[in-house]
């Protein structure tokens, strides 16, 4: 097969890199090339059975090709993490700061140091979101001059709405350094609950960082279900040229609905990079993962990766795409494609632009995961803080007013056609 091969711009900066969890860029035409390859020729893996499926919580067990199953065998692509996270300087800085700032004989003990990357969504027992029903704005000076305030409070409003939260931060004498956290937890007279933190960051070098997590519990309008939604955004500056940025989501309900996925975006200097995955299973046998990533530098160096799987009982389709683009505009591309017939036959073809293609028809077995390795009984035993929310007693004769013409009906989850 022709390859084609090519050196990309050195990274530089390193002390910068660390700092922010920064990385070089992940993948060279040539990487990516090998890597389709491959996947081509995926390995075939037993899944040992567990008796419980914990959450994951590092970027590797999240990623579509390390997933484990608890009763199946599956396909598992040999490749490598798309983004590295290194051993951060930053967190060291933040240490030399905080404890000046917030000692612990005097004010609140801040955590806030900046987030890491590819670390998903937090389980809520790691926030140690604590609340009380108290009222209270205090704040104080440190012997080096530094500050800090804590207030708690509780705002209602219509419907039963309710929501606690504290608010706490602190700075340093010059103002160079600040940080700030706060926790909630809302509710109302439909059964919605809540819990949710936020917290920022900036430090005298000019680097700065914003964090926020939520879980929610509600009653979907249309299908009646309880489900559960999970998020967490994260982002760290650094300077002008540096600096990255992460969306997470997670979506269950009671009979087995799961939606996951992942924006992210990352700069160093002249080198820029996004990844895009998501994964649907519809509670039925219906299964979509899908995963998207490029990269560029302003010289005009652009290259990506993306793949789709789609099953339904036995029975569906991989495809995939990998390219590179030079500064002159010449282009390199291969695309490929499987088909799963569902009768011990897949059919295997694909092409690229330099001429090379292949078409077979090849006697294999076809392995997926129809259910989500982490999904509703999981998620329900790691959201005890979230489900034991109070809310406020309701009246006699008073009843929750729901708008159901606040989000349109969901579209029918039909499986792949055959």
């Amino acid at each position: 097969m022709a390859a084609w091969s090519g050196g990309l711009p050195t990274p530089i900066g390193l002390k910068l890199v660390s700092r922010l969890h920064l990385s070089p860029l992940p993948w060279s035409g040539l990487e990516s090339k090998k890597r389709r390859r491959t996947e081509h020729g995926c390995s075939v893996v037993p899944i040992r059975r567990t008796t419980a499926t914990k959450r994951v919580e590092n970027a590797k067990e999240r990623r579509f090709d390390s997933k484990k199953s608890t009763r199946r065998t599956r396909v598992q692509p040999t490749t490598a993490l798309p983004f590295s996270s290194p051993q951060s300087q930053f967190a060291s800085k933040q240490e030399k700061f905080y404890p000046r700032c917030t000692p612990r004989s005097s004010g609140p003990q801040s955590r806030d140091t900046p987030p890491k990357r590819d670390t998903g969504i937090a389980n809520e027992k790691d926030w140690g979101i604590h609340l009380i029903n108290e009222n209270i704005t205090d704040s104080g000076t440190n012997e080096d001059g530094s500050k800090w305030y804590r207030e708690r409070g509780e705002d209602l409003g219509e419907n039963g709405y309710r929501c606690r939260w504290t608010r706490m931060g602190g700075q340093s004498h010059d103002g160079s350094s600040e940080w700030k956290e706060m926790w909630w937890e809302k509710s109302d007279w439909t059964g919605y609950k809540e819990l949710g933190v936020e917290k920022s960051g900036r430090n005298a070098e000019g680097d700065s960082w914003w964090e926020t997590w939520q879980e929610v519990l509600h009653q979907d309008e249309w299908s009646n279900l309880a489900r559960i939604e999970k998020s967490a955004q994260k982002q760290a500056k650094s300077g002008g040229n540096a600096g990255w940025y992460e969306k997470w989501w997670e979506k269950y309900d009671a009979k087995g609905w799961t939606e996951k996925g992942a924006h992210k975006y990352g700069r160093l200097d002249e080198q820029s990079w996004w990844e895009k995955w998501g994964e649907h299973y519809d509670g039925r046998g219906s299964v979509l993962k899908w995963t998207d990533k490029w990269a560029e530098t302003e010289l005009g160096t652009k290259w990506g990766d993306k793949w789709e799987d789609k099953f339904f009982a036995g029975i569906g389709s991989r495809q995939g795409e990998t390219w590179h683009v030079m500064p002159n505009g010449d282009r390199w591309s291969r695309n490929w494609g499987e088909d799963h017939l569902g009768n011990g036959k897949v059919h295997k073809y694909g092409k690229s632009t330099t001429g090379e293609s292949w078409d077979i028809v090849a006697d294999e077995e076809t392995y997926y995961e129809a259910e989500p390795h982490y999904g509703w009984a999981d998620v329900v035993g790691d959201s005890s803080q979230l489900l034991s929310i109070e809310p406020r007693e309701r009246p006699p004769n008073v009843y929750p007013n729901i708008d159901f013409r606040s989000s349109p009906p969901p579209p029918d989850n039909i499986p792949p056609s055959q």
